[in-house]
């Protein structure tokens, strides 16, 4: 985005969870913001924050980037109705690999397609303000890093795409540039497949431990203690495991892992994973 060049910026779901946090960031752009979005509660959202919603089909006709902040299993079918009215030289930009890795997106020669994720504020960054320490999610006030992948198109307009990914997720420290299969590999695989499952692993166990009768309050405090000294140990080095906790992490890797788990991350296991996310078989049937 040079200065005093305005790009025209549609946003398909504006008005949902993802849709108006991108919008609320890229307000303050003062590039051209294109909303678009179908369900009632969506509108109101952006009514919310005195924003209209443009049709549709307006808004292909105007875009220079088009963003798509719709569910994963939504992409395909929106890809196939929206791609062949852009405009020529417009940039599609995605915010999940899983469409793009399944070759769920319809493309076009003469268009150009990017995909990025935000990291997400990191468990050990070091944050400026209370407010930030509190956002989580990134994109309000907590610096992360984000990543990006050229699907298709033109290193230029992976530039662009770049510019505006990194105010959209704002503040960003850092944008690493991946390749949509390396991105899939991270999501689901890494940080779903396996890390999701092993959070949702450790708040069964507290949950276990209450319902045995420890306290609640004492469970939480311990766990979540104990959640953040391994992966301080593991990420981050600061103490070796003790011999007795590497006798327990070997006993907890044949109680509850499967030894093949690192399977997950084959080509067979991320086609399966993505078919079952984004409903592939459902839709073939």
């Amino acid at each position: 985005m040079s200065q005093g060049t305005t790009v025209n910026i549609a946003i398909l779901g504006a008005g949902g969870k993802m849709g108006c946090r991108i919008t609320d960031n890229l307000v303050k752009t003062e590039q051209g913001l294109l909303l678009v979005e179908q369900a009632d509660s969506g509108k109101a959202r952006l009514a919310e924050r005195g924003l209209a919603v443009t049709p549709l089909e307006d808004a292909l006709g105007a875009a220079d980037v088009v963003i798509f902040a719709v569910p994963d299993a939504a992409i395909g079918p929106l890809s196939a109705t929206v791609v062949p009215r852009l405009k020529p030289d417009a940039t599609v930009v995605l915010l999940d690999p899983a469409a793009a890795y399944a070759r769920q997106v319809a493309l076009r020669d003469d268009c150009h397609f990017v995909v990025t994720h935000p990291c997400h504020p990191a468990l050990f960054e070091e944050q400026d303000s209370p407010e930030a320490r509190k956002d989580m999610f990134g994109g309000v006030a907590a610096k992360q890093d984000i990543v990006i992948a050229l699907h298709q198109g033109s290193e230029e307009k992976l530039a662009l795409a770049e510019t505006i990914c990194s105010a959209m997720f704002a503040p960003v420290t850092r944008c690493h540039r991946i390749t949509v299969e390396q991105m899939a590999l991270l999501e689901p695989a890494a940080a779903e497949v396996v890390a999701a499952a092993a959070a949702c692993i450790m708040k069964e166990a507290m949950d276990e431990v209450v319902r045995m009768g420890v306290p609640e309050e004492a469970a939480r405090a311990f766990m979540l203690g104990h959640i953040q000294i391994p992966l301080a140990i593991a990420f981050n080095g600061v103490n070796p495991f003790s011999d007795a906790a590497k006798i327990a992490i070997e006993y907890g890797y044949e109680k509850i892992f499967r030894p093949d788990w690192k399977r997950v991350f084959t080509k067979e296991s991320l086609d399966e994973v993505l078919r079952l996310m984004l409903h592939l078989d459902r839709k073939e049937g």
